[in-house]
């Protein structure tokens, strides 16, 4: 986002957590579900999105547009959000559609924060993520820009209703509409940082050739929230294909090399001990 549309999204993301801090999980849920709905419709909708990001009409006639078309439709306290946001500047209408789309994600982030759920969030996306990776035809399937997103969005529904969360399987789905403008596999490592940042934690994506016991992988945590002094979240991947070694990636920053071989060595000094 451009720094119009930052300080217009800030403005109402406080508002959010004003209202989660007053909420109950449920409702709060409700709200982000209801978001992204809306979402959904603007990334539809190139007039509407125009519409209600439109600086030359005022903040006033812009939620007098959006009641127009929402009321009865979503909840009272999803309509005042969004009421907030589309009286905000934004720069571009896809820069609205962003904000609308983080603005539901960091709700159902909150909800599941609300009941103690939102690490297991976290790991649910992430490891859904692996599963498509690891199965190209799945990937194609849920990746085909020419299907329709509620086609594959049924095939979500398939194979993650009663086995994730009901948050996780709406967040996937937000991931499948290309949340942010990312590819698929790419809003869903955005999403599983979106949920870490929520718990304070940067979130470590390592792939080593053999599976690391409990007590290496707790260290290595150890050693990169040192290195970071704020906790780090890892996410494991086991891929033999990489023979030996190991691959760490926090945010833009990517271990390889000699930094690489230097965790490496620490990962063997800690196995005999």
């Amino acid at each position: 986002m451009q720094a119009a549309s930052r300080e217009s999204y800030t403005v109402v993301a406080e508002r959010l957590e004003e209202y989660v801090r007053r909420a109950e999980p449920q409702a709060v849920a409700t709200t982000g579900a209801d978001l992204l709905a809306v979402a959904d419709l603007l990334r539809r909708e190139a007039r509407l999105r125009r519409a209600l990001s439109d600086p030359a009409r005022s903040g006033a006639d812009r939620t007098g547009l959006l009641a127009s078309v929402l009321s009865g439709k979503i909840g009272a306290d999803a309509l005042d959000l969004l009421g907030a946001l589309v009286t905000g500047r934004w720069s571009a209408p896809s820069e609205l559609l962003d904000g609308a789309e983080r603005l539901g994600v960091q709700a159902l982030l909150a909800s599941a924060d609300g009941v103690d759920e939102l690490g297991e969030v976290e790991d649910e996306l992430f490891r859904f993520g692996q599963v498509v990776a690891g199965n190209p035809q799945l990937s194609n399937a849920l990746s085909d820009p020419v299907a329709p997103v509620a086609q594959r969005a049924e095939l979500i529904g398939m194979l993650l209703t009663g086995k994730a969360r009901p948050v996780t399987v709406r967040l996937v789905e937000t991931a499948l509409a290309g949340f942010g403008g990312r590819s698929f596999s790419a809003a869903l490592s955005r999403l599983v940082e979106l949920a870490a940042e929520r718990r304070d934690r940067l979130v470590a994506y390592v792939t080593v050739a053999a599976p690391l016991s409990e007590d290496e992988e707790r260290r290595l945590g150890d050693q990169l929230s040192a290195i970071y002094d704020r906790q780090v979240a890892v996410k494991l991947t086991v891929d033999p294909a990489i023979l030996g070694g190991a691959s760490v990636r926090v945010g833009a920053d990517l271990y390889d090399g000699t930094i690489l071989r230097r965790l490496n060595e620490t990962r063997n000094a800690l196995t005999k001990r």
